[in-house]
């Protein structure tokens, strides 16, 4: 039995290069964590020798980053993890993992595509028991509105929700319809008075014919690309607006931006007034859609990746704080849905997985852009811990904050493999590519939940993530 006088009382975490709130670059500095509340007590200036206690005898879990960068943990507030009812796509246990392996201490789950939905509180806790137990990392939900339920939707934040998610056309799944104008009106007028947020899948569901020269082929992007056009996104960012002006103390949310034509109309909804805020997600802002070879179904998702134009304008915008924040998405399924051996494009299954990417897909595009890492962490940390309702636990590395923290070498190079993705369906846009930057470790709370160079630690790590 372990003697609880050598038990951790405080992890330490000291290093030349980290990253607090306010400033542009990293700088030398000392954190210091309460393990038995998992807060941070104190963050002095400057770098700290080890004391000469022996390791495990004065209570004390030391962490020397030495030159590498001490960066808050990563909050993705745009995560499906499908359990219960698709586990076999993905489930608490092997996404929360994945998630830990790319410096993410928090994800929030989104409502679908699990077998209930979380749109009533009988199924939150259908899902919350699903997960006890099985998360590496903290885990939010979001809830779900849909055809009839508005009168779940204010039990649902009683009982937890961070907020809502609604489509505005076919979800892909039976089990969440999606949601007419009238819908959104009886939802929004059940929430105005409520500090939440309801959030859009912006694609509105009207017959647009597949246009253009590439023919009816399913294996080419362009069939694809050419049936979701960005006017499916402008429409319905358009509708989302003018709804919100009847409702304007209710905070409206454009999940995974993709078409930069639909730019103005937010700019324009916010110099109104409205409160809108927007996210756009890894793969819009590293890859283009004229680079997706003919017959590779893993690169579809919806709304489409778009053109290398489209992509520098969604960079531009975000840079400019028109979109707030940068999430995943990581929307996986089986093999057999994705259609790879057919090359199907159309038929295949819409959505990438990237849990455990999203740091290095960013910095290395960011990198070429002139994007500064302390502009890339506050997009993915601080932004998305206040879109989520966690800005006062998550997202900065703060005295009274949860002591979350990666160690980040931003030089290091490797290639996405298969085998070296911890998502249960290894299937993955990614594959074969060569990134830049690094997860070295990750902390929650601070300890240990993955460590790079230590991969049967990391696959026999007990899972301490709470359920938020």
């Amino acid at each position: 039995m372990a003697n609880p006088e050598n038990a951790v009382r405080y992890t330490i975490c000291t290093g030349r290069n980290v990253l607090l709130p306010g400033n542009t670059t990293p700088v030398p500095a000392t954190i210091t964590v309460d393990a038995s509340t998992g807060k941070i007590t104190d963050i002095a200036q400057g770098f700290r020798q080890r004391e000469t206690p022996a390791p495990g005898t004065d209570g004390i879990l030391w962490i020397d980053a030495g030159d590498k960068i001490v960066l808050p943990g990563l909050v993705d507030a745009h995560v499906h993890l499908n359990e219960p009812g698709r586990t076999d796509w993905e489930g608490f246990w092997t996404g929360t993992r994945a998630a830990a392996s790319g410096g993410i201490t928090t994800v929030v789950d989104m409502p679908l595509n699990s077998i209930p939905p979380t749109t009533t509180v009988e199924h939150l806790h259908a899902k919350r028991k699903a997960a006890q137990g099985q998360c590496h990392v903290d885990v939010a939900f979001w809830g779900g509105v849909i055809p009839g339920n508005q009168t779940h939707l204010k039990p649902l934040l009683d009982a937890g929700i961070k907020g809502f998610k609604c489509f505005l056309i076919e979800s892909g799944v039976d089990e969440f319809p999606c949601v007419s104008e009238q819908d959104v009106e009886l939802a929004m007028n059940e929430l105005q008075n409520t500090s939440t947020v309801l959030l859009f899948h912006a694609e509105l569901d009207v017959s647009h014919e597949p246009t253009g020269s590439s023919g009816p082929d399913p294996t080419l992007y362009s069939t694809f690309l050419h049936s979701r056009p960005e006017t499916l996104e402008m429409d319905a960012i358009a509708l989302i607006t003018r709804m919100q002006r009847k409702y304007p103390a209710l905070r409206c949310h454009i999940v995974h931006l993709s078409a930069a034509s639909a730019l103005p109309v937010i700019r324009a909804a916010r110099s109104a007034g409205l409160n809108l805020t927007v996210e756009t997600c890894f793969h819009y802002l590293c890859l283009s859609a004229n680079d997706i070879p003919t017959g590779h179904p893993e690169f579809k998702c919806c709304p489409p990746i778009r053109e290398s134009t489209n992509r520098d304008a969604l960079w531009a915008a975000l840079i400019e704080g028109v979109i707030d924040c940068v999430v995943s998405d990581h929307s996986p399924c089986v093999k057999e849905l994705k259609k790879l051996d057919e090359g199907d494009i159309m038929a295949a299954w819409g959505g990438i997985s990237t849990l455990g990417l999203g740091l290095s897909l960013l910095w290395t595009e960011a990198e070429q852009r002139g994007v500064t890492l302390s502009q890339v962490i506050d997009w993915t940390t601080r932004k998305t811990a206040e879109h989520s309702g966690l800005a006062d636990l998550k997202g900065q590395l703060k005295v009274g904050f949860d002591g979350d923290f990666i160690i980040w070498d931003p030089d290091a190079k490797f290639m996405v493999t298969e085998e070296s993705l911890n998502f249960k369906n290894k299937l993955s846009p990614y594959v074969g590519m060569t990134l830049r930057g690094r997860v070295e470790k990750t902390f929650l709370r601070g300890t240990l939940v993955y460590d790079a160079d230590d991969r049967q630690r990391f696959e026999g790590v007990a899972p301490i993530g709470r359920l938020l």
